[in-house]
């Protein structure tokens, strides 16, 4: 057994840029090494996948069905490449991870077009999906086919289920059928107070992008098929796509840990927690604007270009909007499931430090 591995960073050490920055949550790591001993069969074809499926099915009902993958842009593009033909098109939002964050894995990898529509708080309305779902039958356009939801969205704000149902009618009504990247999801029903199926089973999602590294676990996220009858050929496109593991137990043993019991809401009320805390604490530093509602774990804020190089020489974070021409950057900062209140005072009185500089 090795027990002299060197650390090569100071475990002490927390930023505020990404959620998929901060560690394993000690019950997950925890579950991987209790999976960890002799063998079982690969692929998914272990007790530990097969204890998921139950998991999935009392959380989201008996017709769900679960498909462990790597990524969460695996996640997307699988769930969507199967809920798709080649010709078909997704409405999201122009903000949509799988707009802009994914390097056009879901036209290059699903062959998909994608038709974003301008929103200012990064949620879909019925209204604005009804602005591009249009062209059915005319061969010179693509499709459309899903309309994709992101939850929380990428702008930091949450659904209500009011919401999602009326998205869900609408598509439904059109003959569409919604997918959600729910790569936030917990964060997003922590923050409603919420089972997890009554923000997407109960009010008619599709395909669930199922997000589990940025609530604490090492690696993994899932594809939940709500509607089996949305999807053709997902564990072929699931292989085709490079997202099937050999040790798929170790995805599932953790997934298992988050989801069997309320350790998925434990992380996602804390880290929603603490950016209502860094919110307040924020507010009233000179020069500081808070640009979107704090729904969930991030903080969007318009900081002057040169209080937020100032902040940077201590804590790393990320630029949203750059704002050329303006004197003001839009930043994100982001809070994670073993953010402290330490954390919290020592990033606040930071930027009030770089403000008064």
């Amino acid at each position: 057994m090795i027990t002299d591995f060197p650390v090569l960073h100071d475990p002490e050490t927390r930023n505020f840029a990404s959620d998929n920055q901060a560690g394993i949550h000690p019950e997950v790591l925890a579950a991987i090494s209790a999976a960890g001993g002799g063998h079982q069969t690969a692929y998914g074809d272990d007790v530990y996948t097969k204890r998921l499926q139950e998991v999935v099915k009392a959380g989201f009902g008996e017709r769900a069905q679960v498909y462990p993958v790597c990524t969460g842009s695996g996640a997307n593009v699988v769930g969507l490449q199967a809920m798709c033909e080649r010709w078909s098109a997704v409405i999201c939002a122009e903000s949509a991870h799988i707009n802009c964050d994914e390097a056009g894995a879901p036209e290059k990898v699903a062959g998909l077009k994608l038709l974003p529509v301008p929103t200012g708080d990064g949620k879909l309305t019925p209204d604005l999906v009804a602005t591009q779902a249009k062209g059915w039958g005319v061969p010179h356009h693509a499709q459309p086919r899903v309309v994709s939801i992101t939850q929380v969205t990428e702008l930091g704000t949450v659904y209500t289920p009011e919401e999602i149902a009326a998205i869900c009618a609408h598509a439904h009504d059109l003959g569409m059928l919604v997918h959600m990247d729910g790569s936030r999801l917990s964060n997003a029903a922590a923050r409603l107070d919420l089972p997890l199926r009554t923000i997407t089973t109960d009010v008619g999602v599709d395909v669930l992008s199922f997000g589990g590294t940025k609530n604490g676990l090492m690696i993994g996220e899932a594809v939940v098929v709500i509607n089996p009858d949305a999807v053709r050929g997902l564990p072929y496109l699931r292989k085709a796509g490079t997202q099937l593991l050999s040790k798929m137990r170790f995805v599932s043993a953790q997934l298992i840990a988050l989801l069997d019991g309320d350790l998925w809401l434990r992380n996602a009320r804390h880290a929603n927690e603490m950016a209502r805390r860094l919110a307040e604490a924020v507010a009233a530093v000179p020069g500081v604007e808070i640009i979107q509602q704090v729904h969930a774990n991030a903080i969007f804020a318009a900081v002057p270009r040169e209080v937020a190089a100032r902040l940077r020489e201590r804590f790393l974070f990320y630029t949203w909007d750059e704002r050329p021409g303006e004197e003001v950057e839009v930043v994100r900062w982001m809070t994670a499931f073993d953010t402290t209140d330490e954390d919290v005072r020592a990033f606040a009185a930071a930027l009030s430090d770089a403000a008064k500089a």
